[in-house]
């Protein structure tokens, strides 16, 4: 009897890991795109304040997806 009520909380946390990586995924594909937009307003402004805006945004985009990334592959390692 303690056997089905194990394999029932091993599901459960492998839909949790599912879900976790799912929204990973999408966080790592919305900052990409975030990237995109802001490389894109950085290569056509000219005004000296929005460069300096876009830089910070850059580079906090990338901390971003670095975590993001990190975290991923954290979870990926725990999967096997």
């Amino acid at each position: 009897m303690a056997e089905p009520a194990r394999i029932f909380f091993l599901r459960r946390g492998s839909s949790a890991r599912e879900q976790e990586r799912q929204e990973l995924a999408r966080s790592l594909a919305s900052t990409r795109v975030s990237l995109e937009q802001a490389y894109g307003g950085f290569n056509t402004t000219l005004d000296q304040d929005l460069i300096e805006s876009y830089v910070y945004e850059i580079n906090s985009l990338h901390a971003r997806y670095n975590y993001l990334l990190r975290r991923m592959k954290e979870l990926e390692g725990r999967r096997g």
